[in-house]
């Protein structure tokens, strides 16, 4: 693997990360903006033109995976 796609990989592990942990602090129950915040923000990048490019991941999957995780 080149150094790029480690890199477009990182970025993507990064937001799935960021995705889990938001979706976990939003399962606790109560209102935390700063959850609500980084889970809209990780929609919004799985579903955008940049995530295409750095990964052939199909993005609904991806997401529906990482709510099941959860268990959202």
């Amino acid at each position: 693997m080149n150094p790029y796609e480690n890199l477009a990989n990182a970025i993507v592990l990064s937001a799935a990360n960021d995705y889990r942990d938001a979706l976990k602090k939003l399962a606790r129950g109560r209102r935390n903006s700063d959850a609500e915040c980084t889970k809209a923000e990780c929609l919004r990048f799985f579903r955008s033109g940049w995530f295409g490019i750095l990964t052939s991941l199909d993005p609904e999957m991806l997401i529906k995976k990482l709510d099941a995780e959860v268990g959202v």
